[in-house]
């Protein structure tokens, strides 16, 4: 007879709950490991557990889907420049080429804080840490985020008036968009939009509401970590220092050198299609178009921007990420994704 899965192993009522464990040791976010426990994928002490009400403390041996699970290493954060054409899931159902895909061999498994659609490109923070992404997700924290968004049309403030107060759209409310308009190009105009939170192609959803249809949106800073001159498709580590000081992690020593700015597949497979489009121009006697933004991963807009943005975003996108680092990478743990 087999037996029925446990869901109370007798373990000390100190520590933490079993989901924010897996979460911190990079298996998934709290809600996925809860939804794993849920689904019989965990045992603790060999006992199979099906509910997350349950403490653990490091005497307790875990077993995630047949593996033992690992210490945890210490929380770390990446910037990444997402290109357009990649999703930001670990699986797609239609075969997509995902943004774990396109990150170096060598990164570890991380997650994606929040998203950015398929036809978004810009700042995408990644961790190995589910309680970094639960923090910077949660709105409540208030992290602002900024766009660069081309739209096109000639949009005025009394047509951009509605975001600046909050919509609603099929029974969802937006909260107010800070939002400016920075110059008319052509046919289309450029802003800056800054908002909380990241509700699912909200700012796509906003500008069509008000008759504007966005054919380039860029994000350029998540709260204190910036794009900069980050190029597509590049991966640059955050100083252990900075997440203490924004995140008020706590003070554990920066025990790995953070790592350099490393190209990923995406920017490798991007300056070879430059490359290509280069000399076909070269052949055809023609010189390539600039494109509004100098520079494939910068954030520029036709001008040099600014220092970083105090209180209130600023219409401009804002300088180099203060995540620079420029020690040789070490060998990570664990898997890509």
């Amino acid at each position: 007879m087999s037996k029925e899965p446990q869901n109370t192993p007798a373990t000390p009522k100190s520590g933490d709950r079993i989901a924010k464990v897996l979460a911190r040791a990079g298996v998934a976010s709290r809600r996925e490991a809860e939804r794993m426990i849920e689904a019989g994928r965990v045992s603790v002490n060999g006992k199979v557990i099906t509910s997350p009400a349950l403490n653990v403390t490091g005497k307790d041996r875990i077993i995630v889907d047949g593996k033992a699970l690992a210490d945890p290493e210490p929380a770390r954060l990446w910037l990444y420049h997402k290109p357009t054409g990649l999703v930001t899931t670990a699986r797609d159902e239609k075969g997509r080429e995902t943004v774990f895909d396109a990150l170096p061999e060598d990164m570890p498994r991380v997650m994606s804080v929040g998203r950015l659609d398929l036809n978004s490109e810009g700042l995408l923070l990644l961790t190995n840490d589910g309680e970094i992404k639960r923090k910077l997700e949660l709105p409540s924290t208030g992290w602002v985020r900024k766009y660069r968004v081309r739209v096109k049309g000639e949009p005025t403030d009394d047509m951009i008036a509605p975001l600046r107060k909050g919509i609603t759209l099929d029974g969802e409310r937006f909260q107010p968009m800070t939002v400016s308009i920075d110059r008319q190009q052509g046919s289309n105009a450029w802003l800056t939009v800054a908002l909380r939170e990241g509700k699912n192609r909200e700012i796509r959803r906003a500008m069509e509401a008000v008759g504007l249809t966005v054919n380039r949106l860029l994000r350029v800073s998540y709260g204190p970590f910036q794009l900069g001159t980050l190029k597509q498709g590049e991966v640059e580590e955050v100083r252990r220092r900075v997440l203490r000081d924004q995140l008020g992690l706590d003070g554990e020593s920066e025990t790995r050198t953070p790592v350099r700015r490393r190209k990923g597949k995406a920017a490798a497979l991007t300056q070879k299609t430059d490359r290509a489009k280069e000399r076909a121009d070269a052949r055809s006697g023609q010189s390539a178009t600039k494109p509004a933004f100098k520079g494939k991963g910068s954030a520029k807009a036709g001008a040099r921007p600014g220092t970083r943005p105090k209180g209130a975003p600023s219409g401009r996108p804002s300088g180099k990420p203060s995540a620079k680092s420029t020690a040789k990478p070490s060998a990570p743990r664990g898997s890509k994704r």
